[in-house]
């Protein structure tokens, strides 16, 4: 492996999966350190919505222009229909090329120096099918990457980030962190979710993220650069 290698999953859609990985990157930057990040699977993805998309996010972290040929190397498989990629392929009458995102994935990692860090965003959460037989779940066990685990703070989340937890860890995907996105309009305070939630993850460390607080982002990249 030549450089440390972190996937950015969720417990769910929508969760806040790209305001983390950008935080990330943002942060990672400022210390110092050498970051490249992909997310080869996109869907959603129009000439409506490219602007203001996952992959134009992450290549303005990364301060990368966005043009043509930066969008195609963060995310070579975009696709329109905004449903889990298997689903949003099939809609144009195509199958994710799964083994073919791996290699990719594999490739761009071996290209870069052993002080450079990866970061790997999904698409939807830990169990979103990539396509008939492997979910994202599998994406990040071939690639032999780090999970960062990213959930909310809504009513609920306490139940779906323990499940996404065990659905990694039974795997033996153990998390770099638990990344807790606090949700708009919760109506729960973040820290007392958060306690509830450390109750259960054992030695997993659990970093909060308040909203619109960037220096959480500068724990989290502390945290994975031990």
């Amino acid at each position: 492996m030549s450089s440390s290698t972190f996937f950015v999953t969720a417990s769910g859609t929508d969760i806040g999966k790209t305001y983390v990985t950008t935080g990330l990157i943002r942060a990672l930057l400022s210390a110092g350190r050498k970051v490249e990040a992909l997310k080869p699977l996109i869907t959603d993805f129009t000439d409506a919505t490219q602007g203001g998309s996952d992959t134009v996010l992450i290549l303005q972290a990364l301060d990368k222009e966005p043009i043509q040929h930066a969008i195609e190397h963060v995310s070579p498989w975009r696709y329109t229909a905004a449903l889990a990629p298997d689903m949003a392929a099939a809609r144009e009458g195509l199958a994710v090329p799964y083994d073919d995102v791996i290699t990719y994935c594999r490739d761009a990692r071996a290209a870069l120096s052993d002080d450079t860090v990866l970061i790997v965003e999904g698409a939807g959460g830990v169990l979103v099918p990539v396509d008939d037989t492997h979910t994202m779940r599998d994406f990040m066990t071939d690639l032999a990457a780090t999970p960062i685990l990213v959930v909310g703070s809504y009513l609920g989340t306490i139940s779906h980030t323990l499940t996404a937890l065990e659905a990694l860890q039974s795997h033996g995907l153990i998390p770099a962190a638990i990344v807790v996105s606090e949700s708009e309009g919760a109506g729960i305070p973040l820290d007392e979710t958060c306690d509830a939630i450390k109750r259960f993850i054992g030695d997993v460390p659990l970093v909060p993220v308040p909203r619109g607080d960037q220096d959480a982002f500068s724990r989290l990249a502390a945290l994975i650069s031990r």
